[in-house]
Formats: structure tokens, C-alpha cells, sequence
């Protein structure tokens, strides 16, 4: 009896030391699979002029979309969409045409004209418009007379184009909050005040200054097909109050300080020309395909590995925001990690779905419809991975300790073997596409690198401003931390929202 209990312990030993000889065996050539050079070369596919910037329901997000199905299909996973590797939904669109023009005309008639792409660009759901109208400055742009504060009352718009701070206030009225600072909401105002157009700009005395950005995020509420919206930079903004008597800066301070409105009529025109095409609903997709786990029970649990794969596009065949880390980045590492596990044979227990999603920048939109049209029972999602925006920086930040207190270890502890390159700082949980998970009360993880947006949503986000060897590392730290997770090294924990 002693003998076959000692044969028994011995084999159980053998075939545990072969177990974790295989793991180590995966998880060596899934991390030697990751490299930095074909990391990069999807990423500058995917930011390159020809896909226009990637906005959803473009023909350019719809060449990334079928590239990336592409290289799933190639990798032999099973196809987790509507049709095939295509879950499909519905979007807002908007094309902005040429030619796209900004003037300034002074009271001497002189005219300045302004480059799109330096001196403004236009905000994602502008409207159309051929005009030539006087100009006043309206504060934030808010008209709340309930909460006590009105930018439009005492002047008049009627027929004018309004220049506006872009974001709301820093201070609160009476602790009430001032609502979205979306640009809907602020062209609705101006535009119920007989406006015809609004030019936002943005805060001069903010430590950190917007320049122009490319930006599809809207808001609720209706297109106004014919109502311009353009976003200009701090000197333009300066041009336009050359004969007020004022600076930029001297209009936000006099309203800051008194938490009262200062809106005047300015001696400057503005010649504003847009072509817009507006589509309510256009068909986009999210990218989704599955690896299936080998053990007979886990197989039926699975782990997400996601990203966005949209950026904001291109306007008036002029300019375009390459989004190489907002989110080429991103993309790549999902479809690398995919080879990682499938192009080694790797014995997964758990199942994989690797999911690229759409409409991320017009709201989350990609990520809301796979949470309320899963592929699977959303009770069988152990955990969902998000990737977003990991190629530039100095650090890894991972988001989801706050409340996934668990899960975030499990990555903590293989930075440790790895890059030990993550620092301490986290969120609850959630965050960008990660959110509706989360909220649907999947644990997550969110990662993404430190100081990495000095060129959000600019048209100098290229893949030359990324950093190749943080990139490798991040993407390691994720495949690593997912290996971990779909070996069984982690049982889904109850995550309580605050």
C-alpha cells in the first residue's frame, strides 16, 4: 500500500513538474512571438493616409476592419461576429468636404485667411455652411438662467457667429454643475439665440493649453446640418479680439474672477465655408474572433481582449489624424497577443475573444453593443483586457485595482518578472471601452502607459512619436497577465461599484 501511495505521489510530482515545464515552454515562445518591429509595422499600416484616419462607417475604418478579420481568419480562430469576424452596428457619420475655409475680416476690410489643420480645424459633427457674419465672444457658452448664469443675455447674436471656451467653467454655481461641455449642447445654445455658427477655443489660463484637435465626440440631441462648427487655436482666438481692447486671457480672468458673464460684440467678421454630409445611421462593425480554451469545464469561461480600433478621420481630403497610438497601438497588440497564443499551439484552458471595437471616440459606441449582444452569457466573461493608447510614455499604468483588487495582482506579479515598469497608480475600474464591462460588473483591466497623450487626437500622433521598446513591454506585461488568467490562475472576484 505504502509502495503505490509512494508511486502514486511520485507520478502526481512527474506529471506536475511536465505541466509546469509546458507552461513555462507557452509562455517563453508567446512572449518571444511579441516584437517591437511587427508591433509597429501593423501600427503604421493602420495610421497610414490611405485608411484616412480610421473613423467608424468610413471606407477607411472598413479597410482596417478587414485587414484585421484578415489576419484572424489566418490565424484560424473561430469567427465571433453577425458574419463571420463582423459584428455589425449602427453609427452617426459625418463627411466633411472641401473646400474648408476660415477668414477673419477686420474693419478695414482686411481679410486674413487660416490654414485648417494649424489655425482651426472643424469640430467631427459640424455643419454645413457658406457665410460671412460679425463675431462676438460669449464666455463659456452657456445660457442656464435657472442655475443664475447666462453668457447670452444682454447681447445680441442674432445672425452672428459666437466664439466660446470650449470646456465649462472650473468654479460651480451655487454647487450646481453646469451639464456636458459637449459641442451639441453649446451649438444648440447659441443657436436658440439666433446664431449661425460658433467658433470654440480653448482656455488660455489652463496649465496645459488644447491646440486644435480632431474630435467626433458630440453629445446627444440632433444634427443642425446648417450650423459650422469650428474649433480654432488660442492666436486665431487673438486675431479675432485684435480691436477689442482685450486678450483671450483677460475674458476668461474677468469672468473667473467675478463668476459672472462678460460677452461683447467684436469688430471682426468671420468668413466661414464647410461642406458637411451627415448620415444618422451608418453601418460599422467590431472585429471579434475566438480561441477556444482545451479544459472540458473552463473552456466555458472566457477572458476579453480588446481594443478600439476607430480614430477621428479626415477633413476635406486635406488633413488626417493618423491615430497611431490613439489607438493603432491598441489594435496591433490585440491582433499580436492573438498570435502569440494561436501561432504557438498554445494550450489554453480558458477561452479567448479578441475583439477590436468601433465607434470607441463617438462614445463607446463598439464596446455598449458587444455588452448588450454578446457572443457569450456575459456571466461567462472571467475578466475583460483593454488596450488603449500604450506606445507612448515613460511607465505602465494598469486601471481596475481600485475595485478588481485580484486581477490587477495577477499583472503587478508578472511586471515583477518581466519589465518592472508599472507603477502603484489605478482607478476602480472601467474607463474608455473597458467601461461597460465594468459596468455590467465584469472585472477589468485598463492599460495604457504614463504621459502618453502629448499627441491625443493630433495630427502629430505618428508612429514616429512612439516608443517601441515601452510598447514590446506593455504587450508582453498583457499577453503574460492574460496566460495567467486563462491557465485558471484566477477565479472571477465580485467586484461592488461605489
Amino acid at each position: 500500500m505504502k509502495k503505490f501511495l509512494l508511486l502514486a505521489l511520485l507520478a502526481c510530482i512527474i506529471t506536475t513538474i511536465s505541466n509546469y515545464s509546458q507552461q513555462t515552454q507557452e509562455i517563453t515562445h508567446g512572449l518571444s512571438a511579441i516584437d517591437k518591429n511587427k508591433l509597429m509595422q501593423t501600427v503604421e499600416y493602420l495610421s497610414c493616409k490611405d485608411l484616412g484616419g480610421r473613423l467608424s462607417g468610413s471606407a477607411g475604418y472598413d479597410t482596417a476592419a478587414k485587414f484585421m478579420a484578415d489576419q484572424f481568419a489566418s490565424l484560424n480562430l473561430t469567427p465571433a461576429g453577425d458574419d463571420g469576424f463582423m459584428q455589425y452596428l449602427n453609427v452617426e457619420y459625418n463627411e466633411i468636404g472641401s473646400p474648408c475655409r476660415l477668414a477673419a475680416i477686420n474693419s478695414n476690410l482686411t481679410k486674413t485667411e487660416y490654414k485648417l489643420g494649424n489655425d482651426f480645424v472643424c469640430r467631427g459633427f459640424t455643419g454645413s455652411g457658406d457665410l460671412t457674419a460679425p463675431v462676438a465672444f460669449c464666455g463659456y457658452g452657456i445660457s442656464s438662467p435657472d442655475l443664475g448664469y447666462d453668457d447670452y443675455s444682454g447681447i445680441d447674436v442674432n445672425g452672428k457667429v459666437v466664439m466660446v471656451f470650449k470646456s465649462n467653467p472650473a468654479w460651480e454655481m451655487g454647487g450646481n454643475n453646469w451639464g456636458t461641455n459637449y459641442p451639441r449642447e453649446k451649438s444648440f445654445a447659441a443657436a436658440n439665440h439666433g446664431a449661425v455658427g460658433i467658433l470654440f477655443v480653448s482656455t488660455p489660463n489652463s496649465d496645459q493649453v488644447q491646440k486644435t484637435i480632431g474630435s467626433v465626440l458630440a453629445g446627444d440631441g440632433a444634427q443642425n446640418e446648417l450650423f459650422p462648427q469650428l474649433h480654432i487655436d488660442l492666436q486665431t482666438a487673438e486675431n479675432f479680439l485684435n480691436e477689442s481692447g482685450f486678450t483671450l486671457s483677460q475674458l476668461q480672468s474677468a469672468i473667473d474672477d467675478s463668476k459672472k458673464p462678460f460677452s461683447i460684440s467684436l469688430a471682426t467678421s468671420a468668413e466661414i465655408e464647410v461642406h458637411a454630409v451627415y448620415t444618422k445611421e451608418r453601418r460599422t462593425e467590431n472585429v471579434m474572433a475566438i480561441l477556444e480554451g482545451s479544459d472540458p469545464l473552463l473552456k466555458n469561461q472566457y477572458i476579453v481582449i480588446g481594443a478600439h480600433l476607430d480614430h477621428v478621420g479626415s477633413q476635406a481630403n486635406k488633413i488626417f489624424f493618423p491615430g497611431a497610438n490613439d489607438n493603432a497601438s491598441g489594435a496591433s497588440a490585440v491582433l499580436h497577443i492573438a498570435k502569440a497564443f494561436a501561432g504557438n499551439n498554445v494550450k489554453i484552458k480558458r477561452s479567448i475573444i479578441f475583439v477590436l471595437f468601433a465607434g470607441e471616440e463617438l462614445g463607446l459606441n463598439g464596446a455598449f453593443h458587444f455588452v448588450n449582444n454578446p457572443p457569450v452569457p456575459l456571466n461567462s466573461i472571467t475578466a475583460m483586457l483593454n488596450l488603449d493608447c500604450i506606445a507612448h510614455g515613460d511607465s505602465i499604468m494598469i486601471g481596475g485595482g481600485g475595485l478588481s483588487k485580484k486581477l490587477w495582482n495577477v499583472a503587478f506579479e508578472e511586471d515583477k518578472k518581466l519589465a518592472n515598469m508599472m507603477v502603484n497608480n489605478t482607478w476602480p475600474g472601467g474607463g474608455a471601452d473597458a467601461t461597460p464591462f465594468f459596468e455590467k460588473g465584469i472585472p477589468t483591466l485598463y492599460f495604457v502607459t504614463t504621459n502618453s497623450y502629448t499627441h491625443l487626437h493630433y495630427m502629430t500622433d505618428t508612429p514616429e512619436t512612439l516608443n517601441p521598446e515601452l510598447y514590446e513591454k506593455v504587450v508582453k506585461l498583457c499577453y503574460a497577465t492574460a496566460y495567467r488568467i486563462v491557465m485558471g490562475d484566477y477565479t472571477r472576484e465580485e467586484i461592488y461599484h461605489q
